[in-house]
């Protein structure tokens, strides 16, 4: 039945399945919080066999560093096959860093047209700015707004496939 509902997400054609706003109630499919009530980047994974249990592709995420890139990893130690990943691209959203608490928070942006290919973006790792669970990785599609992002709240530009389990323990 799970690869019945991803199957219907590609389309008959094998392309992958695209990006969708995240509702008001979506929860994570990680930590299980409603994802509209945090800020910080979102994210989006549709495996090619694997579905959720209790709604339709895709797998939602309310943080990077604690759900997302998690989920993820398990997925592909399981030999999981990627169908597509989306990731809040802060190079397309008109975003703010609030404070709050002494903490600095990114805003949330949960709408389809939010959302670039995860494995095409830079991440800011490592900076002053936290999302739902803390600290977050910040995902841009352009170089140069990833670079003044880290030049602003500190941290360093990594490329998808420089985030590693060991960087999303740190």
């Amino acid at each position: 039945m799970a690869a019945a509902s991803v199957a219907g997400c590609l389309g008959g054609d094998g392309s992958a399945p695209s990006a969708i706003a995240v509702t008001d109630a979506a929860a994570c499919d990680e930590c299980g919080m409603v994802i509209s009530n945090h800020p910080g980047p979102n994210g989006e994974i549709y495996w090619e066999d694997v579905a959720p249990e209790d709604h339709d592709a895709p797998f939602w995420f309310d943080s990077l560093k604690q759900c997302f890139f998690p989920h993820y990893f398990e997925g592909t130690d399981a030999g999981q096959s990627l169908s597509a990943a989306y990731v809040t691209d802060y190079s397309a959203v008109d975003y703010s860093v609030n404070a709050q608490g002494g903490t600095s928070y990114v805003t949330s942006h949960t709408d389809a047209d939010a959302f670039a290919d995860a494995t095409e973006l830079e991440y800011v790792v490592e900076s002053d700015v936290e999302g739902a669970m803390g600290p977050d990785f910040v995902p841009f599609s352009d170089s140069n707004d990833a670079e003044a992002f880290a030049s602003e709240y500190g941290g360093s530009v990594v490329s998808f496939d420089e985030v590693s389990p060991t960087l999303v323990g740190k």
